[in-house]
């Protein structure tokens, strides 16, 4: 029976860029909506930008623009990426839109009239000298239970305590530096101990996976708080109706952003927005999320939801992270990795691949090894699947004028032997046991090159007799190698399609049933080159130069903090840091973020590349004092020869910011 269904992913934030972390749950959910069209069911896969919030309105400021032209450009970004890793939405909007700002003032008039809302004033610190109210986690001081230093205003890193920012020892904004003052401020509330009962009930019932519903009943022992929707202006946000100068708190609109894209895509396909949503609806809706925002999917949204009078998601499937190496993603081991910068360097149906065989239903984290990534890619694509076609193919065209065999004859067992694992294969991609569909495939794969070695086409091509057989054979393993791209096809949506237009056919499931016979075939062209440890080495060193932003999920604005190895003072002393000027500062052409920097040593000059040109106008960069790591290797670059790093931070501030030396300072100078 053909099912009508609508999935979406988190929304990543407009904030920064989309790195490996990130992909990891829009490839898991585009191979569901691949195998889900794949099998003729009606299926729609939306997402967006979440939009806003203080962190973008801050970062817009920094770059000199409005939020709406920084959004609008992340946009352009985010979806360039997906698109290079073959992510195919239906949809891939923006929470900064008409039906957004309709849909989430609508839920909220409708929690309102049904008494869920209540206001009160509250104590919140605010930054004097930016004039704005600050999140918990734009304020940093001294943990009060351990002591660490630098820690965020709402939890402690170091100890795990969490507290409120009045807690904090010599707390100050991260936004200016200033010191928070206290003031009060009149503040919406959710009421969402008023969902308790249906809550409890709701987590059970099968949307989500038992583990997440055991997690979120520890929410219940200490009793649902109300949530804060509302911030004050100035914030880049959705009005709060008739609440002068207050605003919705991103994840109030964020959430309704799945309907608002739904409801955009039903109106530029003459679809009913109410056949989805709406409380007759019978539609399946899966939401695929990463571990850490399952309180908000789990908990406010179905309140929100229950309360507004609209229905609620079929399932809601989480996922863990992604460590590289083993360990978290970490710029100082070249393991940051950006999508953009990934793509740079290798083919993104690698790591699709990859990913799917660490994937399955449970809410585990997974471990990209660069090591095994290698092997398993070059040997499982290229070595297993890819090379049957280029074994098989030139017998094809050389021997027979390049068309199959009429006929599978005594091997048509064999072949039916591999359709036998089909419909298990299926059932693994709908219950997203990505894993173990790809050993399943690649046991197939096994299978069909034992039998190419087993009857060596090879030596039937010496002996003119084998004629017959050779076709056969040859048939039969290009026939395997089409069982074995469709079955991948979800995984692999560009290796399929330029396999099949090879085999100059459709892709069709339920077409496996029939071989491919006395049917024609194109010249074969490589399908998939290797990867080389070359590649491998060079995006390592391209993700550890430059800043980057990276977020901990695709809806979290909060910084990812690295735990960094300690270092010995011998090696400290080796790192040669110096005070330079800025003799000259110019954009690099056909790089997005580089500026050329022309640096006075103190002893000559230098030349180097710098990942800055987001933050700094090149022309306010000349003359300027900045610190350099003076005996850092040369490296060629495509732009020209890099001699030496300039040191700068970035952060959920904002950022790049070059380092400074005090007035005084010299070029030349040695930092100690």
């Amino acid at each position: 029976m053909k099912r009508r269904l609508l999935i979406t992913s988190a929304l990543p934030y407009a904030n920064g860029p989309i790195h490996l972390g990130h992909l990891v749950e829009y490839t898991q959910t585009d191979i569901w909506a691949r195998y889900q069209r794949l099998r003729g069911h009606d299926c729609v896969y939306v997402c967006a930008d979440d939009a806003h919030g203080t962190p973008i309105m801050l970062r817009a400021k920094s770059e000199g623009i409005t939020p709406e032209e920084l959004i609008t450009r992340m946009h352009g970004d985010h979806l360039r990426d997906f698109t290079g890793f073959g992510i195919q939405f239906d949809l891939y909007h923006s929470t900064h839109s008409p039906e957004n700002f309709e849909i989430s003032q609508g839920i909220y008039r409708a929690l309102r009239a049904a008494d869920y809302i209540n206001v009160r004033e509250i104590e919140q610190a605010y930054d004097a000298v930016a004039g704005i109210f600050l999140p918990d986690r734009f304020i940093r001081g001294t943990c009060p239970r351990c002591g660490a230093a630098d820690q965020y205003g709402d939890s402690c890193e170091a100890c795990g305590a969490t507290y409120s920012p009045t807690d904090l020892i010599n707390p100050v904004s991260a936004v200016s530096g200033a010191v928070p003052e206290r003031r009060n401020s009149e503040h919406y509330f959710f009421q969402l101990g008023d969902f308790s009962n249906f809550l409890q009930q709701w987590i059970h019932s099968g949307t989500l996976q038992e583990e997440i519903a055991h997690k979120l009943d520890e929410w219940f022992s200490i009793g649902l708080a109300d949530w804060d929707i509302s911030r004050d202006a100035p914030y880049f946000g959705i009005p709060i109706p008739d609440a002068p100068d207050k605003f919705f708190y991103v994840w109030l609109d964020a959430l309704p952003g799945y309907m608002a894209a739904t409801k955009h895509w039903c109106a530029t396909h003459d679809r009913n927005f109410a056949d989805y949503w709406g409380p007759e609806s019978t539609a399946e809706i899966y939401h695929f999320i990463g571990k850490d925002i399952i309180y908000f999917h789990g908990l406010f949204w179905p309140a929100m939801l229950k309360g507004s009078g609209h229905r609620l998601p079929t399932g809601i499937f989480a996922h863990g992270h992604l460590t590289v190496n083993g360990a978290k993603m970490s710029k100082s081991r070249g393991t940051s990795i950006t999508a953009g910068q990934y793509l740079q360097h290798l083919n993104p149906e690698f790591l699709r691949y990859y990913i799917a065989t660490k994937l399955n239903s449970h809410v585990e984290d997974i471990d990209l090894n660069l090591e095994d990534f290698l092997l398993k890619g070059n040997g499982d694509l290229v070595g297993k699947v890819v090379n049957l076609a280029s074994r098989a193919a030139g017998f094809i065209q050389r021997s027979f004028a390049g068309r199959l065999a009429a006929s599978l004859g005594k091997d048509q067992a064999f072949y039916d032997g591999l359709l036998q694992t089909q419909e298990a294969i299926g059932e693994a991609y709908a219950g997203r046991e990505y894993g173990k569909a790809m050993r399943d495939i690649m046991a197939l794969a096994d299978q069909v090159n034992a039998y190419v070695d087993q009857n060596a086409p090879w030596a039937l091509a010496k002996d003119s007799a084998q004629r017959e057989a050779l076709h056969r054979v040859v048939t039969v393993t290009l026939n395997g190698f089409r069982v074995l791209i469709t079955l991948l096809s979800p995984v692999l949506p560009e290796l399929s399609r330029k396999a099949l237009e090879f085999l100059h056919c459709e892709l069709d499931w339920a077409a496996l049933a029939q071989p491919l016979l006395d049917h024609p075939i194109r010249p074969y062209t490589h399908l998939l080159q290797r990867m080389e440890k070359t590649q491998v080495d060079a995006l390592i060193q391209n993700s550890a130069e430059g800043p980057a932003s990276i977020q901990t999920s695709p809806t979290a604005p909060a910084e990812l903090k690295e735990e960094t190895p300690f270092i010995s003072m011998d090696d400290f002393s080796k790192v040669d840091l110096r005070i330079v000027r800025i003799v000259s500062a110019e954009a690099v052409e056909g790089a997005d973020k580089l500026l050329h920097l022309t640096l006075d040593i103190g002893e000559g000059t230098r030349s180097v590349f710098a990942g800055i040109k987001s933050a700094y106008d090149p022309i306010s960069l000349v003359g300027r004092l900045t610190v350099m790591v003076a005996n850092l290797a040369p490296r060629k670059m495509r732009f020209g020869l890099s001699e030496g790093m300039v040191l700068a931070a970035s952060g959920p501030e904002g950022g790049p910011f070059l380092l400074s030396p005090d007035s005084g300072a010299q070029p030349g100078m040695r930092v100690k």
